[in-house]
C-alpha cells in the first residue's frame, strides 16, 4: 500500500485537492464547499493519481538512474506495470467521473489536462523549455480548476499565473537534478541543451521575476492586506531559491523542496486575500 501511494504521490495529489478547494474559496470569496466543489476536488485527484503513475511507467529508465536512493516503486520493481497501468486507468476513470459531475467545462478541461500529462515524458519533456512550461501549466490549474467548478473562473486567473509560475521553476530545478538520467534517454532538457550553469540562471531569473509578479497581479485584482502580509514568506523562499541558482548552489532536493513550500504557503495567502 506504501507503495502505491508513492507511485501516485499522495501527498501532492493532498496538496491538488487543496489548491482545488482554495480556488473556489477564492472565487467565491467565502470558505464553503458546494458540491460542485467537492467533485472538483475529486476529479483533480483522479488526474493526478493518472498522470503520476503514467509519468513512472514512461520514465523507468531515467528513474533507475535519478532517483537510485530514493527507489521509485515501479522502477525498483515493488510495484508491477500491470499495478501502474490499473492506477492509470483508474485515476482517468475517477478523474473524468468527477468532472462529469461538475460541468461540460470541467470535462473539457479535465481531459486536457490527462492529455498532456500522458502525452508529457514522451512527449513534451523531450522537448524542453516547452515540455517545462506544459506541465506548469498544469500543475497550477487546480486553483483555476476549483474557480471553474464554482462558476466564477476568472477569479482563478490569478491564481493558476502565480501557481504555474512557481511551478516552471521547479521543473527547471529537477531538470538540473535529473540530468543524468534525462542523458541516458537523449532527451533535450534545459540544462543538457543550455549547460547546467545557464539553466539556473534562466531559473534564477525566473524565480527573481516571481516576486513582483506575486505582488502586481494581486494587487490588480483588488487582494486584501492579509495576502500581501503571508505571501512575504513565499517570495522570500522563492528568492533564496534564486540565490542559489545564481551562484550555482543548487543541493539535490533541496530547491524543489522550497519552492513547493512556497506553494502551499502561496495558496493560504491567496484565499486569506480574498475571504478575509
Amino acid at each position: 500500500m506504501i507503495d502505491l501511494l508513492r507511485l501516485v504521490r499522495a501527498h501532492n495529489l493532498l496538496i491538488a485537492t487543496a489548491a482545488v478547494l482554495a480556488g473556489g474559496w477564492i472565487a467565491l470569496a467565502s470558505v464553503q464547499t458546494p458540491k460542485v466543489l467537492a467533485f472538483a476536488a475529486l476529479a483533480a485527484v483522479g488526474i493526478g493519481m493518472a498522470g503520476y503513475a503514467c509519468n513512472d511507467i514512461w520514465d523507468q529508465a531515467a528513474d533507475r538512474v535519478n532517483r537510485s536512493g530514493t527507489g521509485r516503486p515501479l522502477a525498483t520493481g515493488r510495484i508491477s506495470r500491470g499495478a501502474a497501468d490499473l492506477c492509470v486507468a483508474a485515476g482517468a476513470f475517477i478523474g473524468l467521473t468527477g468532472a462529469a459531475l461538475v460541468s461540460g467545462t470541467a470535462v473539457a478541461v479535465a481531459a486536457a489536462a490527462l492529455l498532456l500529462l500522458v502525452l508529457y515524458s514522451p512527449v513534451l519533456k523531450p522537448r524542453g523549455l516547452l515540455g517545462n512550461v506544459a506541465v506548469a501549466l498544469v500543475a497550477g490549474l487546480p486553483l483555476e480548476y476549483g474557480a471553474i467548478a464554482v462558476g466564477n473562473p476568472r477569479a482563478g486567473i490569478v491564481p493558476w499565473i502565480l501557481a504555474s509560475w512557481i511551478h516552471l521553476v521547479r521543473e527547471i530545478v529537477k531538470d538540473i537534478d535529473d540530468q543524468a538520467g534525462d542523458q541516458a534517454l537523449g532527451r533535450r532538457t534545459l540544462p543538457l541543451v543550455l549547460g547546467a550553469r545557464r539553466a539556473s540562471v534562466v531559473g534564477g531569473v525566473l524565480a527573481a521575476a516571481f516576486v513582483p509578479l506575486s505582488l502586481a497581479l494581486p494587487a490588480a485584482a483588488h487582494y486584501h492586506g492579509p495576502y500581501f502580509l503571508i505571501a512575504l514568506f513565499a517570495q522570500l523562499a522563492v528568492l533564496a531559491v534564486a540565490s542559489r541558482l545564481f551562484i550555482g548552489r543548487a543541493p539535490a532536493g533541496g530547491n524543489s523542496r522550497l519552492l513547493k513550500g512556497a506553494m502551499l504557503v502561496g495558496i493560504v495567502a491567496l484565499v486569506a486575500g480574498r475571504v478575509a
